[in-house]
């Protein structure tokens, strides 16, 4: 399982289909995965850290999980079938550990409400669905900040369709 960070949430136009994207940990592949409207919604406020006045399905997920003592200690892109991603929550409650099978936007969600969640993808996930982002800056330098990230991933985002995807499976 290779680790990745949650660069953000967008829609990408005309299509108006939200999309989450994943970034590999010290490399440069990105992991687009078109996502539901509420699921996105669920991230982008978790991720700028927006409070509604009552819970979303998310947040009381989160707190159930606190209030029965189960910690998530990750989230897997485990596979892509077909044109659709699926992942896992891997759980822990004191000795004993599970997985239950969830959306990858659900376990996206959650584990951006929650401190040291580390979200993995799996390696043939990452060679079938993942794309190399050029991620040098102008001098010629790596390691470019979030900022231009995310400028690089809009660029992207008008140039790709989800028909760019289409027969990956």
């Amino acid at each position: 399982m290779i680790e990745m960070e949650l660069i953000g949430v967008r829609v990408e136009l005309p299509a108006n289909q939200p999309i989450v994207l994943l970034k590999e940990t010290g490399g440069t592949r990105y992991l687009p995965i078109w996502i539901g409207a509420v699921e996105a919604t669920a991230i982008a406020f978790a991720l700028q850290g927006v409070e509604t006045p009552r819970p979303l399905t998310h947040d009381l997920f989160v707190s159930v999980l606190g209030e029965t003592g189960v910690e998530l200690t990750a989230v897997h892109v485990t596979d892509l079938r077909d044109g659709t991603f699926y992942a896992e929550l891997h759980l822990r409650q004191q000795d004993r550990t599970w997985t239950v099978t969830a959306r990858p936007s659900d376990a996206i969600a959650l584990a951006a409400r929650l401190e040291d969640v580390p979200v993995l993808a799996a390696e043939p996930v990452l060679a079938e669905a993942g794309l190399e982002i050029d991620s040098t800056d102008e001098d010629g330098e790596t390691g470019v900040d979030a900022e231009e990230e995310v400028k690089q991933f809009r660029e992207f985002l008008d140039q790709v369709t989800p028909s760019d995807f289409e027969g990956q499976g």
